[in-house]
């Protein structure tokens, strides 16, 4: 069980430590999990907090085991209805509930009190190896925190702590560099043949996940599953986008070769990983030869110099491996050398092994490479939600998330990787690349939404039209497809029993990401490819809640990044045009805008209501002055271009 974190700052470390505590607690046999912990912030909170929690696991997994607690995130379960303890339960149960309550706030109050001190830790001891780090500049950290050594089934799993090394000079390749070094230090560890990846603020919500995973895994062909996919869901922001299209997309091409790598939440099968193919499952032997002691193949050959990690890969493609090892300390030397970040020059790491670098999104990436092989792929959606987690905290944060994600989807699609590429020279089904294709173009889509968007506001300024008038046969055309479409998305937030409510916040979240987010993920494509730019992973900053007060979408707050000129500046030039329109000011001549055109300037008002409120709003939930002045300047060059537009 590999879970992840970047930035103790953007990523609470309360958050991770419940992520971690909800996977050690799961209904599995203990003696056959593994969790590690990859810090590529080098942080000795992280690790410190880590310690704290392992000692608070070994009363927290006894507890959810005995009274078979659904909810095994400590801050989800003391809230709402678990706040207090039933009084229908016994007398036991709720002795333990309150020491487990009381026990879990020292633990915050640990983590909470080691934050806030200037001088965090006394670096002795474990913590002598953070006394001389940085976040970019450290050797390779691996850490045993809890080891079963006794096999227990009903124990505590073993828990592992890695910080990879990180040069100035060297590139990390972020989340996919991070989860190469999981598969490569788990792989000399413990060498499991299944791997589960989840990012820090995904916990484990259904104690039963890693044993209903295991029979899509164990229960299908070798060759048929190449990971089992469960879908994202939110506890802050229950209605999200991502929900929806899990409920649509994400079952509808389960017919075909299956769900896309969605980054979290997924169960790998480590053959895959190393880079096999589902006709080589059958008969392995002939990419894996062993003569006089050296291992050939090519796949093998460039995994790397370590011959500790070379023979663990043998074992794990021939199906050899037998257990875990018995001592895990034993391998802490090979792990560190795995983790280095010189490890992966000259290896296939990254290229044909393991995650793939090249893009934002290494996700859809790796998934689509796998797809590209003739895998196929399983979905796994049980009641209640396999996983939830924590959606971005505000509306900025939202907006960096969907730029990178946009950015990265373009990547793909202009790249070596292409899915059109992948279903003429590979395995990837027809109608599967349609699917990604649809995921692909986000970026791409902010050109024909930013023209749509300014085209009724064009009209009316001009005195034009791109619509019939409303009395002209041609009209119920354009209003037949409307109807339908909104109706079409409407039943599908019915179907999938979100609120009619969430159906138009998202419909308008949608128009104002797809003309600002996307808008810019697109030009940072652009830069990239003319070599003006490089990729920046950015982290998107999450809020754990620690009380039960969460609500459904994303606070509007707003700051001054340019994020917010495009979707201003749009609001502004609607409402421009429509006085325009009812003060009767167009330029004389021309057909004239009809009704269509008027009702879709209001329908984009409409849509951009959080920016009309954020013009009346102050601070925070306010748009600031300067970005009010940036958008006043380009509303008046696009009215000064229609001006122009309609003299000649």
């Amino acid at each position: 069980m590999f879970v992840t974190t970047a930035d103790v700052e953007l990523e609470p470390p309360i958050m991770t430590v419940n992520t971690v505590l909800s996977l050690l607690a799961v209904d599995y046999p203990a003696h056959k999990l593994a969790c590690y912990i990859s810090d590529d912030a080098c942080s000795p909170l992280i690790f410190y907090s880590l310690v704290e929690a392992s000692k608070f696991a070994k009363l927290w997994v006894p507890f959810c085991k005995k009274y078979n607690v659904q909810v095994r995130a400590p801050f989800r379960y003391f809230l709402g209805e678990s706040a207090k303890p039933p009084s229908t339960s016994s007398r036991e149960f709720q002795q333990d509930w309150k020491m487990m309550k009381e026990e879990y706030e020292q633990l915050n109050r640990n983590i909470e009190q080691a934050a806030k001190k200037s001088f965090l830790f006394d670096m002795t001891g474990e913590m002598a190896v953070f006394s001389d780090t940085e976040r970019r500049d450290h050797p390779a950290i691996v850490k045993v925190i809890w080891e079963n050594k006794e096999d227990l089934s009903n124990g505590l799993p073993h828990l592992i702590y890695i910080s990879r090394e990180k040069r100035p000079k060297h590139p990390h390749h972020y989340k996919a560099g991070a989860m190469n070094v999981l598969t490569r230090v788990s792989g000399l560890m413990t060498n499991a043949p299944f791997m589960l990846n989840v990012d820090c603020d995904m916990y484990a919500n259904n104690p039963e996940i890693v044993l209903q995973a295991m029979c899509l895994l164990l229960g299908s062909k070798e060759g048929d599953c190449a990971f089992v996919q469960s879908p994202q869901y939110f506890y802050d922001s229950p209605a999200d986008s991502l929900a929806i299209l899990h409920e649509s997309l994400g079952k509808g091409i389960v017919g075909i070769q299956g769900p896309f790598y969605a980054g979290t939440g997924t169960f790998h099968r480590r053959k895959v990983i190393y880079g096999l193919w589902p006709d080589e499952i059958e008969n392995q032997g002939k990419c894996i030869n062993s003569v006089n002691g050296q291992v050939g193949g090519e796949l093998l050959q460039k995994s790397g110099n370590s011959k500790e990690f070379i023979k663990s890969a043998v074992d794990a493609l021939e199906g050899k491996n037998t257990g875990f090892s018995s001592n895990l300390s034993d391998s802490l030397k090979a792990a560190n050398q795995v983790a280095g970040c010189g490890y992966e020059y000259g290896s296939s790491w990254g290229k044909k092994v393991g995650w793939l670098y090249g893009s934002a999104t290494e996700d859809i990436l790796t998934g689509l490479m796998i797809h590209a092989k003739g895998w196929k792929t399983s979905y796994c959606s049980p009641d209640p939600h396999a996983f939830l987690g924590c959606g971005p905290s505000d509306l900025p944060a939202a907006m960096r998330q969907q730029k990178r994600w946009a950015m990265g989807l373009l990547e793909i699609l202009l790249s070596e990787h292409s899915p059109i590429l992948a279903t003429l020279t590979g395995k990837l089904q027809f109608r599967q690349c349609l699917g990604y294709l649809w995921l692909l173009i986000w970026g791409l889509r902010s050109i024909p939404e930013l023209c749509y968007v300014a085209l009724p506001a064009y009209c009316i300024i001009t005195n034009t039209s791109f619509l019939p008038k409303v009395q002209e046969p041609g009209i119920c055309i354009a209003v037949a497809i409307f109807v339908i479409y909104k109706l079409y998305t409407l039943s599908e937030y019915i179907h999938g029993g979100f609120p009619i409510y969430s159906w138009f916040v998202n419909n308008s979240m949608l128009r104002i990401v797809a003309t600002s987010a996307w808008l810019f993920g697109f030009g940072s494509t652009v830069l990239k490819l003319l070599g003006l730019s490089e990729t920046v992973f950015e982290i998107t900053k999450k809020v754990h809640q620690s009380s039960d007060g969460g609500k459904d979408g994303k606070e509007l707050l707003f700051d001054e990044s340019p994020f917010f000129v495009p979707g201003t500046t749009i609001l502004l030039v609607h409402l421009a045009a429509l006085a325009t329109g009812l003060l009767g000011m167009q330029p004389q001549g021309g057909q004239g805008p009809g009704l269509g055109e008027y009702f879709c300037s209001v329908y984009v008002v409409l849509c951009f209501s959080p920016f009309l409120l954020g013009l009346f709003r102050k601070g925070k939930n306010g748009i600031p002055l300067s970005t009010i002045c940036k958008s006043a300047a380009l509303a008046l060059l696009f009215l000064r271009s229609c001006k122009m537009s309609s003299m000649n």
